[in-house]
């Protein structure tokens, strides 16, 4: 019987150059295709040897969005959320790269109508930093902001797309915005989480107020191998069953 790789929970102290700071960062720690991968509670993911940071789905200015079109008001901080939980990563692992994994805004008046301070924020984090945003179905990218545009970043041995490719592998997605069901001592609750087999990973959305497709959902079936496991995002991360 093949055995199935079963990562547990850490706990890092992130590096700033050569010094840790004080929070320590929870992370769960697997690999992909060779490449050693840190997925953190925020739902970002981490690669220390490429100094890289992923995220996936920001649907920036979802808010503004939904009022626009159908005159449903949201509280209007979900860019701020998204941006402050975004540097606090940044912070933790200091990653000189960063990509951004598609659907970077809920769609391109979403850009435009942007604040001036929330751009001039995202320029902020950009500084210094390699920043690729990869093309999501939501926005073909956002070419009015600094940075590399493209439709897929590969980093071998790795390859980061905003949609999976049925029969790839080595492949970091996003799109799907998955969710797992687990069960608490009182009651059952639905979290985003990163689903991950040998194959691939499929990130959770990052931003916040973005909704989410049940692991469950058959187009998860063709995706995912029977033994793919579910990281749950939260204050600890930790591996869960899929929930097929």
């Amino acid at each position: 019987m093949r055995q199935v790789y079963q990562p547990k929970p850490v706990i890092r102290l992130p590096q700033h150059g050569n010094r840790p700071t004080n929070t320590p960062m929870k992370t769960v720690d697997f690999s992909l295709a060779g490449a050693q991968l840190s997925a953190l509670g925020s739902g970002a993911l981490w690669w220390r040897d490429k100094d890289l940071l992923c995220v996936s789905d920001l649907h920036l200015g979802k808010s503004e969005r939904v009022a626009r079109r159908s005159g449903t008001t949201l509280p209007p901080y979900d860019t701020q959320d998204t941006l402050i939980r975004l540097e606090q990563d940044l912070r933790a692992t200091n990653a000189q790269t960063v990509v951004c994994l598609g659907d970077s805004f809920d769609d391109l008046d979403a850009l435009e109508a942007l604040p001036e301070e929330n751009t001039a924020w995202i320029n902020r984090l950009q500084a210094g930093r390699r920043w690729v945003w990869i093309e999501g179905n939501h926005d073909p990218g956002p070419i009015e902001l600094p940075g590399s545009h493209l439709a897929e970043l590969p980093v071998p041995p790795l390859t980061f797309r905003h949609i999976a490719k049925d029969g790839k592998s080595g492949e970091i997605s996003g799109h799907y915005h998955p969710k797992v069901r687990v069960q608490t001592r009182h009651r059952g609750i639905s979290r985003p989480a990163f689903l991950f087999d040998v194959d691939r990973v499929i990130m959770p959305a990052y931003g916040t107020f973005t909704g989410g497709l049940r692991s469950t959902d058959k187009a998860f079936e063709t995706l995912m191998r029977p033994e793919a496991k579910a990281i749950v995002t939260g204050q600890t991360p930790r591996i869960v069953p899929m929930n097929r």
